[in-house]
């Protein structure tokens, strides 16, 4: 174990995309962990669209970053050392420890009821799949995908579901969450012909609606003629205009996220003309954030995608950028369209 701790801080709010002058690489000593705490070394970071949202100084779900703390961030890492009756040394986990080499925590990441929401990765291990999992598919981005389908959503069998952002992490699970409880047909928007054929081929969509080069309203009324019953939203904007005006009777529009509007925050946020359509169709939107659900509902969720996944019934994409400090620049694929799937750092190895 090296006796650095390699930390990126946020240095300045970003306006715009984020620039690498937002973030300042910095070393501290190797923290010790205190009774009840353990200290974990990071394996793995998520790179999140939210995370425009935590670096801006603007009221969100989370308190905003403030500068000079390490850049908060979902993390697969390993148990170095433990003083915590819950995880022991070599645990593989899953926490909230930050853009950084090492940490201490005491199990409560992201929760205000002091819940411990840190994960042991132990059934992802036992059956044999990438402890990388655990911030993609088995993480946050499938979970979010999982709940916002099946509990949000309350999809039905037969229900039309559209996606928006359906080649991005959490839209390409929910596509095929939606297929595999029972729609009768899933709808994708992605932003090139290479991610619209990967929908199509790869994950199952029925269909696959290239944003850039189409008419919304046209193409969304072309490919979902019975309207749309679900309409999971990671896009906001224009796209959730679109969708409002097409739903179906008695449909739902689930809130998971609105990346066209995140590098634009300070300036407010695009709201919805067609809103009407809601009161027309007796529709219901909801937002949700996953987190609020993870103590309670992570074990069963986890359970069936692992099923689905070791049966060959579902599949991911994860895409590794490689070292902690490409974060500072990798993190600017998520709003330009340059990812596919789940971005990841990968930071170090397992002992």
């Amino acid at each position: 174990m090296t006796a650095i701790n390699r930390q990126i801080v946020l240095k300045s709010n970003p306006s715009g995309n984020f620039s690498p002058d937002n973030f300042e690489l910095k070393e501290s000593s190797i923290p010790v962990p205190d009774e009840g705490e353990f200290l974990v070394r990071n394996l793995y970071l998520s790179l999140d669209p939210a995370m425009r949202i935590w670096a801006a100084p603007v009221d969100g779900y989370a308190p905003p970053v403030q500068l000079g703390e390490v850049m908060r961030g979902f993390t697969v890492s390993q148990v170095v050392e433990s003083r915590h009756p819950d995880f022991s040394a070599g645990d593989i986990v899953n926490g909230m420890d930050g853009w950084q080499d090492y940490a201490v925590s005491n199990g409560v990441n992201y929760n205000t009821q002091g819940t411990q929401d840190t994960w042991n990765l132990k059934a992802i291990q036992a059956a044999g799949l990438p402890i990388s999992t655990g911030v993609s598919v088995l993480g946050t981005t499938g979970l979010t995908g999982y709940h916002g389908i099946v509990n949000v959503g309350q999809i039905r069998q037969g229900d039309t579901v559209l996606i928006s952002g359906a080649a991005g992490a959490v839209g390409s699970i929910a596509g095929q969450v939606a297929r595999l409880k029972g729609a009768g047909r899933v709808v994708g928007t992605a932003g090139s012909e290479e991610k619209c054929r990967m929908l199509t081929d790869e994950f199952g969509y029925d269909a696959a609606i290239n944003y850039k080069q189409e008419d919304l309203l046209e193409a969304f009324a072309r490919e979902c003629p019975d309207g749309v019953d679900i309409y999971f939203d990671n896009v906001g904007g224009p796209t959730l205009d679109a969708a409002l005006a097409l739903m179906a009777m008695h449909g739902r529009v689930v809130l998971c996220g609105a990346i066209s509007q995140y590098t634009s925050l300070e300036q407010g946020s695009d709201g919805p003309d067609n809103y009407l359509a809601l009161l027309l169709k007796r529709g219901r939107m909801e937002g949700f954030i996953v987190l609020d659900h993870y103590p309670e509902l992570r074990a069963g969720m986890e359970a069936e995608l692992i099923e689905w996944l070791k049966a060959g019934r579902m599949r991911y994409r994860d895409q590794e950028i490689a070292g902690l400090e490409s974060a500072m620049t990798a993190i600017n694929m998520l709003y330009d369209g340059r990812n596919t799937g789940k971005l990841l750092v990968k930071i170090a190895e397992p002992s």
